[in-house]
């Protein structure tokens, strides 16, 4: 009988659990399946520097650890979260007597590297040319924006996904063989934890840790585990959402192209998953006030009203009765008509002021107040369109002189702006037939 001070508690289910050989790894079939990019990667033998992109538990760490058997070299990790200047020196020189004793390269795994600052990703380069060590990092965020484009450069990145359903009920089934085979779940059971999980295959091994300790409470004499057993268990968990990461604005341009695409059930899917993650649902309302703008224009006007009500009443009413205002603003504005005439025409009126001169605003359109100006011709000939016949002068200008007519905005032949249209058509006719006396 060993003595209790000689006794180490076991190690969590996620990292007993944790694949031995690349065969064991569940998921990342796109990959690590025949033929696919790391499979054959590590059937060459030969390593490359990379950054494993991907949401949490997905097997960033699984990877990069499998590397180092894979091409038979030293591994070394530090998290970017608690490593320092100080940190990323002792890998080096660990890395470096390494080499001068056994010959043997190292894979230097940065877990977290977007944490890192430019200084120390620059501290890494010049190591990673000379071959000192192999790199791999692994990250949550885009590397486009998180990792210096030098290091990016020397480093083909490879994106993770969350695991599917089918994959969390393999690993469920692995765990559950592991941890407690003698228990039997009910199907009901299964889907719930894998529904807990949200594609994160760490999670799910610890709901399933979590499971087995609420089983082993003295007394228990429960050998069935049933879906209300799984509520009753576990704690509530969030879904996962990150609101200043790659998921809050991939998330956020879901909504958006779903209100463009005139498709109300996906815009309501997306506006729910947002809050359900936590995002402020006044965000949510400026950015359905910006679709409202952008996306439907002057094809209803009545959309941008909606929009602006829907987040008066959420400011009126709060959580929750407030967003089913901003929940009905989006589904007025995934069906209504679509246009971005105006949006178009803003741009590029944006851009033509931003690179052009500063042309003189002519005379007939200059303000006279005072005797001077009056005197200096400010707005003489100047046509008052209300006494004009259809309230429009026709063939006056309102652009500085030598503009030509740029015709940024173009109405579309949907909604009101077919009307706008027709107006539009009928004031150059207009045009075109005024005589200038």
């Amino acid at each position: 009988m060993g003595s209790l001070f000689d006794s180490t508690p076991p190690p969590p289910l996620a990292e007993a659990l944790r694949p031995k050989l690349i065969e064991e790894v569940i998921g990342q079939a796109h990959l690590l399946a025949e033929g696919k990019p790391l499979k054959l990667a590590f059937a060459s033998g030969k390593p490359h520097s990379m950054i494993l992109w991907g949401p949490p538990g997905v097997g960033k760490t699984t990877l990069a650890r499998l590397s180092a058997k894979a091409f038979d070299r030293e591994f070394i990790a530090i998290s970017a979260v608690l490593a320092g200047v100080k940190e990323i020196r002792e890998a080096i020189e660990q890395a470096q007597q390494s080499m001068a004793q056994y010959g043997r390269q190292t894979i230097l795994f940065v877990d977290e590297i977007h944490r890192f600052n430019k200084s120390q990703q620059d501290a890494l380069l010049p190591h990673v040319e000379s071959g000192l060590f192999t790199f791999i990092g692994a990250t949550t965020e885009n590397p486009s924006f998180e990792v210096n484009s030098a290091l990016l450069s020397r480093a083909q990145v490879y994106v993770l996904k969350s695991f599917n359903a089918d994959e969390l009920k393999q690993l469920f089934h692995r765990a559950h063989e592991y941890a407690m085979p003698d228990i039997r779940f009910e199907d009901a059971a299964i889907e719930s934890l894998i529904t807990h999980a949200d594609g994160d295959a760490r999670r799910l091994l610890n709901l399933v840790e979590q499971v087995r300790n609420a089983l082993s409470t003295p007394g228990s004499q429960i050998h069935v585990v049933d879906d209300e057993f799984i509520q009753n268990a576990l704690t509530v968990s969030a879904r996962r959402f990150d609101k200043g990461g790659d998921q809050f604005y991939d998330q956020i341009s879901a909504l958006h192209k779903s209100v463009r695409g005139s498709h109300p059930d996906a815009a309501l899917y997306w506006f729910c998953r947002m809050l359900d993650g936590g995002a402020d649902p006044r965000y949510l309302a400026r950015r359905i006030i910006r679709m409202a703008w952008e996306d439907i224009g002057l094809a209803d006007p009545r959309a941008m009203q909606l929009a602006n009500d829907a987040a008066q009443t959420f400011e009126r009413l709060g959580s929750p009765e407030g967003e089913l205002a901003l929940g009905q603003a989006v589904v007025y504005l995934a069906v209504a008509a679509k246009s971005n005439a105006s949006y178009k025409a803003f741009n590029a009126a944006r851009a033509y002021v931003a690179n052009d001169q500063s042309k003189a605003v002519p005379n007939h359109l200059r303000n006279a107040p005072t005797k001077l100006m009056k005197e200096l011709g400010h707005g003489k000939e100047y046509r008052y369109a209300h006494d004009e016949p259809n309230g429009y002068a026709a063939g006056e200008s309102y652009l500085p002189e030598g503009m030509t007519e740029p015709h940024w905005y173009e109405p579309v032949d949907r909604g009101l702006e077919v009307q706008i249209s027709e107006k539009m058509a009928l004031l150059r006719k207009l045009d075109a037939g005024y005589k200038k006396k």
